[in-house]
């Protein structure tokens, strides 16, 4: 069975291992896609077979894979005004992360940002039962959200919730959803790439070389989740990510 080197340890993936990972990237693709709201899952499928800090570097260069293809796909639809305005603290966010990642305990920042994401969730649905139609103009709320999205993009890949619950409040339709979304994450992931490679170390030869293997598996979650993006209304869509996103603060609490 092909062995895998990660600063000086080995691991032996098994056939069951080799199976997550393959779900775990086909789900990447599913997401970059469209369907948001299951990177948590992606999150703790590759966390469970390479343990938490590792999977991050392993992660990451399939991220940005995954991000080219919805750039090209999606980047007629991106809505430049709200990705200038979400970027520059979302940088800072990244920035915040790399300093405390090696320190924080993993447990402890789940459950915060599990909280944070649930609060947002219910203030969400609450707005969404009153019909609320008011786009917020905060500058408060998008710089903590594109803050919030950073420092969890960085630690421990999961900005999706945060990035997701800005836009939906920004009433954005489903296609300006995606595109602005794919290019947002695109930026940020190719930020993050050099402090994972210098500094975390947790990008290695041995790393790309298994996500060489892996790559079938997020162009094929990619355009399954092109097919499905299709079939699913704007209204719906919003609900979809609401639950999905709810569903995965959730199952960050008690994982």
């Amino acid at each position: 069975m092909q062995s895998i080197i990660y600063n000086s340890e080995l691991f032996q993936l098994s056939y069951f291992h080799w199976f997550l990972s393959f779900l775990g990237v086909f789900l990447l693709g599913l997401s970059k896609s469209g369907i948001k709201g299951i990177g948590v899952v992606i999150v703790l499928l590759l966390a469970f077979v390479f343990g938490g800090k590792a999977s991050t570097g392993i992660l990451i260069p399939m991220m940005i894979l995954a991000d080219i293809f919805a750039v090209i796909y999606y980047h007629r639809h991106t809505q430049w005004g709200l990705l200038k305005k979400l970027l520059p603290s979302m940088v800072i966010g990244v920035l915040i992360g790399v300093w405390f990642g090696n320190d924080i305990s993993e447990q402890l920042f789940k459950q915060i940002m599990a909280v944070f994401i649930l609060a947002t969730v219910a203030i969400m649905v609450i707005m969404e039962r009153k019909k609320n139609k008011n786009i917020p103009t905060n500058k408060l709320f998008s710089n903590g959200m594109g803050l919030l999205s950073g420092i969890t993009s960085m630690i421990g890949n999961l900005a999706g919730a945060f990035a997701s619950i800005y836009f939906l409040a920004m009433r954005l339709p489903k296609n300006e959803f995606i595109g602005t979304a794919a290019w947002l994450f695109f930026i940020i992931n190719v930020f993050k790439l050099p402090f994972h490679i210098f500094i975390w170390k947790t990008v290695t030869a041995e790393t790309i070389l298994l996500n060489l293997f892996l790559i079938p598996g997020v162009v094929l979650g990619f355009f399954v989740g092109i097919q499905l993006v299709k079939l699913i209304h704007n209204d719906l869509y919003r609900k979809f990510i609401l639950a999905v996103t709810a569903i995965g603060a959730i199952t960050i609490l008690l994982s």
